[in-house]
């Protein structure tokens, strides 16, 4: 049966908001939380980006639900080793209630030490052996490492993953579909695409879990909920690598104004139709999915929490 979580967006919202949304999520009725790992937030408009290894451990002594990276890239601005223990940590504290999402990242995010950005094959190279490195490191043992990429000397966890941790890889297309099946413990993805979930399951993803998430905006005003996802959140409809490429909130602001209010009342779920919100949402169980994650944009948090108790959630459960 396919479960419903809440998405704490670290680039929408500051650090005392987002524990204040876990806390509503857990009342109303969501069973996990899903939380973004940026450096930047895509646009000065949203005006946050909060550590996400701070928020998980305030997270896990603030409630209950357990917590996983949407997604996390641990192959430039942090390396593999530094982010297995900033993982096996908030595994610990979560009690085992961690999942680590993992992707090959966007400039925007893992430009910062003036690195080069590689093209996508390399990316998911890099990736690849950051999983195997990361994966070593979570068994406790003394590691050393010489890839192509990363080198590891004498490293141990001292503090490791009590059981399992689970590495699920992020994709929006055929190869990385097929990347995540054949390394990951599950496959992220943020379209409700059931030939992505059978190209996952066919290429060793069979048994494994899929997830994705969707940004709504619930209000009784629906024409002013458009405004806000148009200004917060055009990003989410950027056409192909630009997402992946462009270095700056700045770039995502001028790629943004190719993005008309007309694209995202089309494309994003606003208002208050509770049986649009119910089939924005139950089209990613249709599609296959085990967990979906709803983000709110947006400053109306407490109404989207008492209709989604009230209402949504309820009729999805059915």
């Amino acid at each position: 049966m396919t479960e419903y979580g809440y998405f704490l967006s670290c680039e929408e919202f500051t650090p005392a908001e987002l524990i204040d949304q876990a806390r509503r999520a857990q009342q109303a009725g969501f069973t996990r939380l899903a939380i973004s790992d940026h450096f930047h937030p895509w646009n000065d408009a949203q005006g946050n980006s909060a550590f996400v290894w701070s928020m998980i451990g305030a997270l896990s002594q603030a409630v209950g639900l357990p917590v996983t990276t949407l997604v996390t890239c641990p192959t430039v601005r942090l390396h593999p080793a530094v982010t297995a223990q900033a993982a096996a940590t908030s595994s610990v504290l979560l009690g085992g209630r961690f999942a680590l999402g993992v992707g090959t990242g966007e400039a925007l995010n893992e430009h910062i030490h003036g690195d080069r950005w590689p093209p996508f094959e390399v990316r998911a190279e890099m990736l690849e052996e950051a999983i195997e490195v990361m994966r070593k490191l979570f068994t406790g043992d003394l590691v050393s490492h010489r890839g192509r990429h990363y080198a590891v000397d004498n490293a141990r966890l001292y503090t490791a993953p009590d059981g399992p941790l689970p590495v699920l890889v992020s994709g929006f297309g055929p190869k990385a579909a097929e990347l995540a099946g054949r390394i990951g413990d599950g496959f992220v993805t943020m379209t409700p695409d059931a030939d992505l979930v059978g190209a996952f399951r066919e290429s060793g993803g069979a048994g494994k879990r899929v997830v994705g998430g969707v940004k709504v905006c619930w209000s009784s005003n629906r024409d002013k909920a458009v405004d806000v996802v148009h200004r917060l959140w055009p990003t989410e409809l950027l056409p192909g690598e630009l997402a992946q490429i462009l270095p700056t909130p700045t770039h995502f602001e001028q790629a943004s104004e190719l993005v008309t209010r007309d694209m995202v009342a089309a494309a994003v779920t606003c208002g208050d139709e509770v049986e649009e919100h119910v089939e924005t949402v139950r089209a990613y169980a249709r599609a296959g999915f085990d967990e979906v994650y709803v983000g709110q944009i947006g400053p109306d948090q407490e109404v989207f929490f008492d209709a989604y108790r009230e209402l949504v959630l309820p009729s999805l459960q059915r």
